[in-house]
């Protein structure tokens, strides 16, 4: 290998270390604290209101029933599941695995196209964590430098005070979001139950709620980014789904390299702006100071302010390019584009853009890879939407009972036994009965007749089919019965019956 091959190498093993490890662990493999600034701006207003709208949606929908049946409902240990409205059961398994397929594909399809755009905008982490825990933070604790200074000060009556009304509302939220996501999983008639009913009525929903809450108040107040950067499957997808044309957060290195201080000078009243301690107030000075004196320096637009990195939730530099903590959150593109607004130069330094995009200054989304999945993914949704719209309201199961041979009722019938389950895969009580189609015959229930099957349960019972003997003209002869409901046929079934054989 020759110098200037060894030199290079260097240079980007150099460049790359910063991948050697998480920006909020050091090198002890200890917590790294992160006291992001306070964001600003277009994106982090549009972030905002989206952030509400999705915290009405949280908030109302578990409150929402159609037919009786809440909206959304994901009842793993009763294994009830209602989408929409729909009510799905057991019976519904070849339903939900497609379903899965379907999210899979699009979860590929859509970080392939935009990265991590779900994780920045729409998250419940990210949405819980910076519009609302943060935004509290802020408010009893101030800013970044006021929580650094806080926390390393000794314990005073303040911070106790301070640091007390941030934790007791930070579970109350806990608390509430909690019971809120308990609410999806075992249906808010049930969460209202457990909260106004004696406690020893419902020790182990009462229990449960604890552990949700702890839970939840322990990934908010102290886990924070580490769910982004090490807990979180899909972040770790990131690394096999990204592609050179995905669109992510992205510094243009060509615009902003080399960087450099506009201005090495002293500002009255402001302090003094240093590459070892900017200061936000002093950088916009000095920067408003040089643009008016004319300067042309030989520098990038990049004005090594560092903003970028002082409003980053999980503590990165954009400017190393594309990184697995970076969950898009847009704060970085509101710290730069105020800063270019005050240097009087473009937006967009640092930008939702590609790979390919930033080398060559062209988009290009649509490639053969992003179509490919998106004709998989439309082919998919086709087969779940023509799935689900016909799927039947009951699902009935009849079987010949097993080990039994042929009756001979009397000289001229003979009669076979059959079980049946009849399940109500509606949001609604089903009166029903059986109905013998083909060939013509009689059904004799055993026991109680079927009746009205509540929604979302079944009724098992048996029943004889009984047939004329000259109707019987070979060992199986085909059956057809149908399941009606109010005179309406639901369902139908094709079974068998057993006779003595060929004449």
């Amino acid at each position: 290998m020759n110098t200037e091959q060894k030199n290079w190498d260097n240079i980007i093993e150099d460049t790359e270390a910063f991948r050697d490890q998480i920006a909020t662990v050091d090198h002890q493999g200890k917590r790294v604290w992160v006291y992001p600034r306070k964001p600003q701006g277009r994106f982090y207003k549009a972030r905002t209101w989206v952030s509400l709208a999705f915290l009405a949606f949280f908030l109302i929908i578990p409150f929402i029933k159609v037919h009786g049946e809440q909206f959304l409902l994901f009842n793993v240990l009763e294994r009830k599941f209602v989408l929409f409205g729909l009510l799905f059961t057991p019976q519904d398994f070849h339903l939900f695995v497609l379903a899965m397929l379907t999210f899979i594909v699009f979860i590929i399809l859509f970080s392939v196209v935009y990265g991590r755009l779900f994780c920045g905008w729409v998250c419940p982490q990210t949405v819980f964590m910076e519009m609302f825990f943060r935004k509290i933070e802020y408010w009893i604790e101030g800013d970044a430098g006021a929580q650094r200074l806080l926390d390393k000060s000794p314990w005073t009556p303040e911070k106790i005070r301070k640091k007390a009304l941030k934790h007791g509302i930070f579970f109350s939220i806990a608390v509430v979001v909690s019971n809120y996501f308990l609410a999806y999983l075992i249906g808010m008639d049930e969460v209202i139950k457990i909260i106004s009913e004696p406690m020893s009525a419902h020790t182990g929903g009462f229990t449960g709620m604890l552990v949700f809450s702890g839970i939840f108040y322990l990934v908010f107040a102290q886990l924070r980014e580490q769910v982004c950067t090490t807990i979180c499957p899909y972040g770790r997808l990131q690394g096999v789904l990204l592609v050179k044309e995905s669109i992510v957060v992205a510094y243009d290195y060509g615009r902003g390299e080399p960087r450099g201080k506009l201005v090495k000078t002293k500002v009255p009243a402001s302090g003094e702006a240093t590459a070892a301690n900017p200061d936000e107030k002093t950088q916009m000075a000095v920067a408003q100071q040089a643009v008016s004196a004319g300067d042309t320096r030989a520098f990038g637009d990049c004005i090594d302010c560092r903003l970028c990195i002082a409003v980053c939730p999980t503590g990165i530099d954009i400017r190393n390019g594309t990184q697995l903590e970076c969950t898009n959150c847009t704060a970085c593109i509101d710290a730069c584009d105020a800063i270019m607004d005050k240097v009087e130069r473009p937006r967009g330094l640092i930008r939702y853009d590609s790979m390919t995009g930033i080398e060559t200054g062209r988009r290009k989304i649509f490639t053969p890879r992003v179509l490919g999945y998106t004709g998989v993914l439309l082919a998919l949704l086709i087969l779940d939407v023509l799935l689900i719209a016909n799927r039947g309201i009951v699902e009935t199961i009849i079987l010949r009972s097993p080990g039994q041979l042929y009756q001979q009722k009397d000289e001229s019938h003979l009669t076979n036994l059959y079980t049946y389950t009849i399940i109500n895969k509606s949001t609604q009580d089903l009166p029903v009965e059986l109905h013998l189609v083909s060939p013509k015959g009689a059904i004799q229930i055993v026991g109680q007749a079927p009746g009205i099957i509540g929604k979302g349960s079944k009724k098992q019972g048996a029943f004889f089919v009984e047939l004329p003997a000259a109707q019987i003209n070979s060992r199986k002869t085909p059956l057809e019965i149908e399941i009606l409901s109010g005179g309406k046929k639901i369902d139908a079934i094709k079974t068998n019956f057993m006779g003595p054989g060929g004449r």
